[in-house]
């Protein structure tokens, strides 16, 4: 078994999202696709992965903690899961060697057969569930919320999969993009509110369900259409049926996956992300630019924007700060002379394009604070005679429950202080975030609607659009980062 990954100290001040799925059906290579689908999704879970097939009569599954390239790369664990099916799944960070058994899919046999279920998102009133499920007897082997689902469809009085399913599902409130592998059958599903990304795509005659575009391209694969909220999408031999079993369904999509989770070469509900980012970076500029020589990125996550901030304000585009892409999740335990190394160990400043100028610094979001404040002392050591801040969101002052891995409220820098009191910690000359209203522009050419708002944005408004029942009825048993082992 593969150690689990270590987490690198500074990539602990990022937002993470918790998972990327993908499935195929009717594919005879269908688990060297999933593989490469899981690939393309590595940016949305870097902790484990894992691939569940079915070969017409058996089921075929391998999981582990880490990347997939450390653990699919090899022809012998790609020929043993045989099949014409797949579902798999990257999960955000795990620790412990005892949590392989929370990494998905997860898998059941039921008086139906066999069920293999991955899930992207977070539900709200799981906790309540469990203690309710476990009262009538049901043994979890996980400590995550995927495993109540899989006891509401094996305690449904409904015959079919498809329909013991949607009973689990409407019983679960929270943000959920799953895809299901059943007998005969792929299975997706978006939550009546769309919060996570699902999309289906068509390669060679085979289907695909996948959290995002960028996994389709790596495939070759044909990009047919999002999965609406609401909407379980059921793919077998006799194609692809439409089922809508949800009340008051109404697209709140999270709006963060535009800003930063999702990869720049996707599309999300028919945006290209690089495109929005540009024009996020064009936003900021017109609300808030400033006297400088150089606008420079915070790498990766902050280059588009940046490149449409320079573009508006015209001014030059440097790349001032040199992103170093073999440190991060598998570097070495941290002594403390490495420690004092600091954010050097990950980024570092590109002196020749700094000294004497007066830079603007464009990142994705600020959430602790402590890595922006070492990038901005790694700036200034460089030469940079002023820096100003501008972050392509607005303040992220609110946790999110919807499948985000977030700190909690008072963890967070902008739940602490105002945009000036933020500044002086951070050690900027100014700072400004985008505001709500220039986000809703960027990625839809309207304000924010307060009565009935476009997106999810409750990580910078505080409006949940979907009930936090567990956190409000005080049974928030919070899960671990993501769903690891309690003490």
């Amino acid at each position: 078994m593969t150690a689990p990954p270590f987490t690198h100290p500074f990539d602990d001040d990022k937002l993470h999202e918790e998972c990327g799925v993908f499935g195929i059906f009717g594919h005879h290579d269908s688990a060297a696709h999933t593989t490469l689908g899981l690939h393309a999704l590595q940016h949305r879970g870097q902790g484990s992965a894992g691939i569940v097939t079915f070969d017409g009569t058996h089921y075929h599954s391998h999981r582990s903690l880490g990347l997939v390239g450390d653990n699919f790369s090899s022809a012998s664990v790609i020929n043993r899961l045989k099949g014409h099916a797949a579902i798999g799944h990257n999960r955000y960070a795990t620790t412990g060697e005892t949590v392989l058994r929370n990494v998905q899919p997860l898998f059941a046999e039921f008086a139906f057969g066999g069920l293999a279920i991955a899930h992207n998102g977070n539900l709200t009133n799981s906790v309540t569930l469990r203690d309710r499920l476990v009262k009538r007897g049901c043994l979890f082997q996980s400590t995550t919320d995927t495993e109540v689902i899989v006891h509401l469809i094996a305690t449904s009085p409904h015959a079919t999969v498809v329909d013991r399913m949607a009973d689990a599902l409407n019983q679960v409130t929270g943000a959920f993009s799953m895809i299901a592998l059943s007998n005969d059958s792929l299975i997706g599903v978006r939550d009546p509110k769309g919060v996570r990304p699902l999309v289906l795509g068509i390669l060679e005659g085979a289907t695909i369900l996948t959290s995002e575009t960028c996994a389709l391209d790596i495939l070759g694969a044909e990009f047919v259409r999002d999965v609406e909220p609401g909407e379980i999408v059921v793919i077998n031999d006799d194609g692809i049926t439409s089922l809508r079993p949800f009340r008051d369904t109404s697209s709140r999509f999270c709006i963060f996956e535009y800003v930063y989770f999702s990869r720049p070469d996707s599309h999300v509900e028919g945006l290209s992300v690089y495109e929005v980012r540009k024009r996020i970076g064009a936003e900021l500029s017109r609300e808030s630019g400033v006297d400088a020589d150089i606008v420079v990125p915070v790498p990766d996550s902050g280059v588009a924007s940046a490149i449409g901030y320079a573009r508006e304000a015209e001014l030059p585009f440097e790349i001032g700060i040199i992103r170093n892409h073999y440190v991060g999740r598998t570097f070495i335990e941290p002594t403390d002379q490495i420690r004092h190394l600091g954010v050097k160990l990950k980024h570092n400043a590109n002196a020749a394009s700094l000294t004497g100028k007066r830079i603007v610094l464009i990142d994705d979001s600020i959430v602790r604070g402590t890595t922006a404040t070492k990038i901005v002392e790694m700036v200034r050591g460089a030469g940079a005679t002023e820096v100003h801040m501008r972050i392509a969101c607005p303040p992220t002052a609110h946790s999110c429950f919807y499948g985000v891995d977030t700190p909690s409220r008072d963890k967070l820098l902008a739940a602490q202080h105002d945009v000036a009191g933020m500044a002086d910690y951070i050690g900027v000359d100014s700072l400004a975030f985008l505001s709500i209203d220039g986000l809703y522009r960027a990625v839809g050419g309207h304000r924010r609607n307060d009565e009935a708002p476009q997106y999810c944005d409750a990580c910078f408004t505080g409006d949940y659009p979907i009930p936090l029942i567990d956190r409000e009825g005080g049974t928030d048993r919070r899960q671990l980062s993501l769903l690891s082992e309690s003490e």
